[in-house]
C-alpha cells in the first residue's frame, strides 16, 4: 500500500483489498461507538479489509442552531482513543480550525479536513504539522484536478502522508452527483483516493434545515467506485440510522454492512 497508508494499527494491508474509513457520523456516546466499532472490526477481519474507525468528535457544520453538535470535545476524543485501544484499530476524525489540529492529533491517527474547508491554508498547514496522515475531502464546489493544490500545501508543510476523498459534487441546489472521472484524476497526485459513499448521497439545502439523503443508492455508488479502481471507501454507519443524531438520512444501516462489503470484495477480486 501507499506510504500515505502507513497508519499505526492498520491491519490486512497486504490483502489486496480496498481500505475503509467507517463509523458513525458523530460520537454520540461511548457505548454506541464501541458497539459500532466491534461490528465493523469483526466484518473487516473476516473479509481482510484494512479498517480505520471514523467518528466526528464535534459537528461544526450544521444547518440549524438546534442541531446536535457533540457530547463535548475532550469526552468524544477520549471515546475515539478507547475505541482504538479496545479493538486495536486506527481512528480518524475531522477538524474545523487550525487550533484543533494539535488537540485532535493527541487522540487519533488520521486528521480529516472537511470538504468545505479543503482550501483553507492555515488548517491544512496545522494538520500537516501534526505528522499524522491527512485525509482531505474534495470540496463539493471543486474539480478533482484542482485538489492537487491542497495536496501540495500539505507536502510543502513537511508531510507527504496525504489521501483525498471525493464526497460528490453539487448539482443544482439540493442534490449531489458522483463524477467517477474524479477518481483517476485525483489519483494523478500519487495519493490514495477514497470515495465517500454516504455523504455523496446527501440531499442538502432542504427547506426544513435538515439534510436529506438517498441511502438506497449506497450499494450502487460503492460498486461503481470499486469498479473504477478507487483505493478506499468512506462510509458512515449506525445500528439505527433513524435515531442517529447527525446525518441519519444518508447513513448505512449497520446490519447491511457485511453483505455490502462481501459484494465489493468480489468485485475487487474480479478486477
Amino acid at each position: 500500500m501507499s506510504k500515505a497508508l502507513n497508519i499505526p494499527k492498520l491491519k490486512h494491508k497486504d490483502s489486496g483489498n480496498f481500505f475503509i474509513l467507517a463509523g458513525p457520523c458523530a460520537i454520540e456516546g461511548e457505548d454506541m461507538a464501541l458497539r459500532i466499532a466491534e461490528t465493523i472490526k469483526k466484518v473487516t477481519d473476516k473479509l481482510e479489509i484494512p479498517f480505520v474507525f471514523k467518528g466526528s468528535y464535534r459537528k461544526a457544520n450544521r444547518s440549524r442552531l438546534d442541531s446536535f453538535s457533540g457530547i463535548g470535545d475532550e469526552k468524544a476524543l477520549k471515546v475515539l482513543r478507547k475505541v482504538s485501544e479496545t479493538f486495536d484499530v486506527p481512528t480518524v476524525t475531522d477538524i474545523h480550525s487550525a487550533n484543533e489540529a494539535a488537540m485532535a492529533a493527541e487522540y487519533v491517527d488520521v486528521i480529516q479536513i472537511p470538504a468545505f474547508l479543503c482550501r483553507q491554508t492555515d488548517i491544512l498547514v496545522a494538520a500537516a504539522e501534526t505528522g499524522k496522515t491527512i485525509n482531505i475531502k474534495k470540496g463539493q464546489f471543486l474539480s478533482g484536478s484542482s485538489m492537487k493544490f491542497a495536496v501540495q500545501k500539505v507536502i510543502d508543510s513537511g508531510n507527504d502522508k496525504v489521501m483525498l476523498t471525493d464526497r460528490g459534487t453539487m448539482f443544482g441546489y439540493s442534490d449531489l452527483i458522483v463524477d467517477y472521472r474524479t477518481i483517476p484524476e485525483m489519483q494523478k497526485t500519487g495519493c490514495p483516493v477514497v470515495l465517500d459513499i454516504t455523504h455523496s448521497l446527501q440531499q442538502p439545502n432542504q427547506s426544513s434545515g435538515v439534510t436529506g439523503g438517498n441511502p438506497q443508492m449506497i450499494e450502487t455508488i460503492a460498486k461503481a467506485g470499486i469498479a473504477v479502481g478507487v483505493d478506499g471507501l468512506f462510509l458512515e454507519t449506525h445500528h439505527d440510522p433513524s435515531t442517529a443524531k447527525s446525518d441519519g438520512a444518508n447513513m448505512l444501516d449497520l446490519a447491511l454492512l457485511e453483505p455490502l462489503l462481501e459484494k465489493l470484495v468480489r468485485i475487487r477480486k474480479a478486477l
